[in-house]
């Protein structure tokens, strides 16, 4: 029997079947669900009915199922009924063509229009020919959906239609509904529930009002590691120098304090350091500073001398004064005997991982929309990040992170 008037403390999914050979196993997850206790509203695409049949969904939901845009009389705006009731929406099979769809903003069907009249988390399950998985244009919109915040289970290994075998296969029912349920909990990637505290940018140190000095980091690599941070779940606290803005649909989810210079970076730091389950130094932060002239050195007044004073070395500090279980990141910007310089950096402060680039490498570093590193963990043990965008670079280095914190490092 439907249960129209779900218990209010029932979760309300909403599941989306769109059309490939692996909405078979959506039924079975259907289930699963419905025995959990959930109220399921199953939306499928005209095409998902030629695969599998829409009276078993109605059958087995919590209410009929809907396979288009227009005449229900009971619900006359179905996309935005189910939008806005829904606690979580689990799409299984995600077909490329759906993805795609959705990565655009199209809402031409029922499945694509709720999916974008909704504020609830959206669970992606992708299921296709490894041909189709491979092509860069469905990984380019799912790294557009990830960056909207949008969760995808990535496919399997295993057999497909037509007797191939290779990556592309619809996770398995049981899977999925064990991520549904950590979803429903709160889980909204590896870093779900963690605090990141991260740096990015060069600092600028004051010689008079007008000059400064300061080195060429941009602050995209900080920046790009806040941004994916926040889409990895955890709660982001950014301190920066950068002029540049983090993402439309990221900047009202991440704390950014603004700072200028190694002292005020280090304070925003250490106050912050406590709280922190993670921290990523990845600004520039200026080796030497100088005393401030009052007021702008005048040209015809001669060459001025300028007194170096070493400022504090905060990522020692923070890694001194750390709490149990804290995973801290370094940073090391090299030209030369990169490999060497970074172990002795590494040794020296006692990080968790150090990040090293050679800056003097083509499309490495500074001002580049690219980067290419090399991440040591604490015993010196090196794996190698070829080029590719500081997007990439950042899910790297976050995906270690976030095994450390699961081993419970330090």
């Amino acid at each position: 029997m439907h249960s129209a008037t779900p218990d209010s403390s029932s979760p309300r999914i909403v599941l989306g079947v769109a059309g490939g050979i692996a909405a078979y196993k959506s039924v079975e997850l259907l289930r699963r669900m419905r025995d959990a206790g959930f109220f399921v509203s199953p939306v499928l695409t005209r095409d998902a009915t030629r695969f599998v049949g829409e009276v078993t969904f109605s059958a087995l939901a919590s209410e009929p199922a809907r396979t288009g845009l227009y005449g229900d009389p009971t619900t006359p705006i179905p996309h935005t009924y189910l939008g806005q009731h829904a606690d979580l929406i689990v799409v299984a099979p995600a077909t490329a063509h759906l993805i795609a769809r959705f990565a655009m903003g199209l809402a031409d069907d029922l499945l694509s229009a709720t999916l974008l009249a909704s504020r609830a988390p959206v669970l992606l399950c992708p299921a296709m020919h490894t041909e189709m998985w491979e092509q860069p244009s469905v990984q380019e919109n799912l790294a557009v959906l990830r960056r909207r915040g949008v969760l995808v289970m990535e496919p399997s290994t295993g057999p497909l239609a037509g007797g191939d075998v290779g990556a592309g296969r619809l996770r398995e029912p049981e899977e999925i509904f064990e991520l549904v349920e950590h979803i429903l909990r709160g889980y909204r990637g590896p870093l779900s529930g963690r605090r990141v505290l991260i740096s990015a940018g060069g600092t600028r140190e004051s010689i008079d009002p007008v000059r400064v000095i300061s080195n060429r980091s941009s602050g995209r690599q900080g920046l790009a590691l806040a941004e994916v941070a926040h889409r990895l779940g955890a709660t982001v606290t950014l301190v920066s120098t950068s002029t540049l803005d983090l993402a439309l649909d990221v900047v009202r989810h991440i704390e950014v304090v603004r700072v200028e210079s190694a002292a005020e970076m280090r304070e925003a730091l250490v106050e912050r350091a406590v709280e922190s389950d993670v921290i990523i130094m990845a600004a520039a932060v200026s080796d030497f500073t100088v005393a401030r002239a009052p007021m702008k050195l005048k040209k015809v007044d001669g060459v001025p001398t300028l007194a170096l004073v070493a400022t504090p070395d905060i990522l020692h500090e923070l890694v001194a004064s750390r709490r149990d279980g804290q995973v801290i990141v370094g940073f090391a910007a090299e030209t030369n005997d990169v490999l060497e310089n970074a172990i002795g950096k590494l040794r020296r402060k006692g990080v968790d991982l150090l990040v090293v680039n050679d800056v003097s490498a083509p499309g490495v570093g500074f001002e580049h929309a690219t980067n290419e590193v090399v991440v040591l963990d604490k015993n010196a043990e090196a794996s190698t990040v070829t080029l590719r965008s500081k997007e990439a670079i950042s899910y790297e280095i976050l995906t270690r992170v976030a095994s450390l914190l699961n081993q419970g490092a330090p």
